[in-house]
């Protein structure tokens, strides 16, 4: 990367390298205390809520690999591909506003049925009964 990246640019990059380095501690300090998050699964508010919502995510994550990223000085678009325990392939993108360093909103996209999938022939295989699809 280079040193004339836009300020919120900096901010998605430095927040994706953290969790996507299993530095998710790190990965938070990116994170508003008051952040809103649009994602597959419905609103997220707050820290504590969407620590919450990317801990599982982070914990099962073998690897990603970024596509493009591009921002301006208070709205940033990453889109990468990650590889997780449950989903071999499993594109990712966030379009992510920030102010003062910190990411105070983000619209999180991603497949939620692949992942699913993965989890109810987990349950099949356990014996255990599938789990119904959240809608």
């Amino acid at each position: 990367m280079t040193d004339h990246l836009s300020p919120a640019l900096k901010t998605a990059l430095a927040y994706h390298d953290a969790w996507t380095g299993k530095d998710f501690e790190r990965a938070m300090t990116y994170i508003a205390d008051d952040i809103v998050c649009d994602a597959p699964a419905g609103r997220i508010e707050g820290s504590a809520a969407y620590r919450a919502f990317m801990g599982p995510f982070v914990q099962m994550l073998i690897s990603a690999e970024m596509i493009a990223a591009f921002g301006d000085d208070e709205t940033a678009l990453v889109m990468y591909g990650t590889e997780t325990v449950l989903v071999k392939h499993a594109p990712g993108a966030e379009c992510v506003t920030v102010k003062d360093g910190r990411i105070t909103y983000s619209r999180f996209l991603f497949d939620r049925t692949p992942f699913e999938a993965a989890r109810q022939a987990g349950h099949l295989a356990s014996g255990q009964p599938g789990r119904q699809p959240a809608t």
